[in-house]
């Protein structure tokens, strides 16, 4: 059986840390998919978090716990892996947002698709699935 893939942008990150769904999603399909992010997807998780935490009132440590130990599901691509193809990737999603090309490298490296809440994927030819249909490409295939 050929392993599935998927690229997982740093707001999925945040959502796994934040919320119960897409964790579950991750642990429920970890045996027949691999799931990576570029490193700059953990760095930026780290960044934003700790601010989303306070205003929630809950423990940052801790949470941040539960981010460092996805990295045992969602394997971190060093830059070295992804950066060969910075030029193609900034050259799809460069009118859209910069910051995101790491994604979009990955995904162009793996051959996979991206899983990312944000619309800045759409049309950089790359396929894009949002938590509410990533359970579609999760599911085994019959």
């Amino acid at each position: 059986m050929i392993q599935r893939a998927i690229v997982l942008d740093a707001n999925i990150l945040i959502r796994a840390v934040l919320g119960v769904r897409v964790r579950r999603l991750i642990a429920d399909h970890a045996r027949e998919v691999s799931f990576f992010a570029p490193d700059t997807a953990y760095i930026e998780a780290h960044k934003y978090l700790p601010a989303l935490l306070e205003k929630r009132g809950v423990d940052s440590a801790a949470t941040l716990a539960v981010l460092d130990a996805l990295e045992a599901v969602v394997h971190p691509l060093d830059a070295e892996v992804y950066q060969p193809l910075q030029g193609q990737a900034l050259a799809r999603i460069a009118e859209r947002d910069l910051d995101d090309w790491p994604a979009l490298a990955c995904a162009l490296v793996l051959g996979c698709p991206v899983w990312t809440e944000d619309a800045d994927f759409f049309g950089t030819g790359v396929a894009t699935w949002t938590t509410s249909r990533v359970k579609l490409y999760l599911a085994p295939e019959d």
